[in-house]
């Protein structure tokens, strides 16, 4: 008997929405889609959702319901994330879902949402051992180890492609001195020795910020979901690609045929905080495999 669930997957700077029928285990995608609506807009510097934020949010949110509601859902989540735990005024803006969705709204803590991630992103992923997750995203980075979706460890930390950018990256481009301010910064928070992180020989990246710079690194003419799925990339050839991303004025950026518009002011900051995790942390491994799929598929099948 097919179940149809419809998960929703609210961070710093985008909202997400994935419908599908499963089946003894086995996901039949209905719809997934994106919107670019910076949730997070000012929260670290504020610690509150900014109106604008709120109404942006809500509004997809609305268009949401609709798409549920039409494919008649069996299960709804909304899930939010860094910018909804960040803010005092979170319960505002849980009431407003509630009412639009019909669901109570799940904030996760930055552990759930580590291990939401990891499910997501190990679901058909073959690995001979242990597998190091990371998902970059607005407002914090989670890091998961772990084997066959059992997570033996997990940390989430405050770093991410709004957070990094609103803290550290306001010229345009931005300046040396900027990128070795965020640089140093996310080094200190991602040493080996603070987090008590073994070595790991499978890593896997998530989430947009790593699939655009993947999506740079493979040169690709489109934003290719099934080029993206499972590429390869070696450590060297992503530094690389996070390096050119960062370096880049906004406009240079958004004319990349790969690049979602909404992400173009924030993707330097998401791409120094993947370039920290591939220098700080103790990889015995060359390549990073980059997933599609990730917390928003371990919220719909969890």
């Amino acid at each position: 008997m097919k179940d149809r669930v419809a998960a929703i997957d609210c961070g710093t700077n985008s909202i997400r929405l994935l419908v599908a029928d499963v089946s003894d285990g086995v996901a039949e995608e209905l719809v997934r889609d994106m919107r670019i609506v910076r949730l997070g807009q000012d929260v670290d510097a504020t610690g509150r959702l900014a109106p604008e934020a709120i109404e942006r949010t809500l509004a997809a949110t609305r268009e949401y319901a609709e798409t549920i509601a039409a494919l008649h859902a069996d299960r709804v989540r909304f899930c939010a994330t860094s910018a909804a735990r960040d803010a005092s005024n979170a319960e505002e803006f849980a009431a407003a879902v509630e009412a639009i969705v019909g669901v109570r709204i799940e904030i996760l803590t930055g552990i759930e949402e580590a291990k939401a991630s990891f499910v997501g992103a190990t679901r058909g992923l073959a690995s001979d051992g242990d597998a190091l997750v990371v998902d970059i995203g607005g407002g914090s980075t989670e890091l998961v180890v772990g084997r066959d979706e059992v997570v033996a460890w997990s940390t989430s930390l405050d770093v991410g492609s709004v957070r990094m950018t609103e803290r550290f990256l306001s010229t345009d481009p931005p300046t040396a001195g900027e990128i070795d301010a965020c640089s140093s910064y996310l080094r200190d928070a991602l040493t080996a020795e603070a987090l008590g992180l073994a070595p790991v020989a499978t890593l896997v990246g998530v989430a947009g910020t790593i699939t655009t710079v993947a999506a740079h690194a493979m040169n690709l003419p489109a934003y290719d979901r099934s080029a993206i799925h499972g590429a390869q990339l070696s450590i060297d050839q992503t530094r690389a690609a996070c390096a050119a991303l960062a370096g880049m004025t906004v406009d240079e950026r958004r004319a990349l045929p790969f690049m979602h518009p909404g992400r173009a002011d924030v993707i330097g900051g998401g791409a120094l905080v993947l370039d920290a995790v591939l220098t700080s942390l103790p990889l015995a491994t060359d390549a990073l495999i980059v997933s599609e799929h990730d917390i928003l598929d371990g919220i719909a099948f969890a």
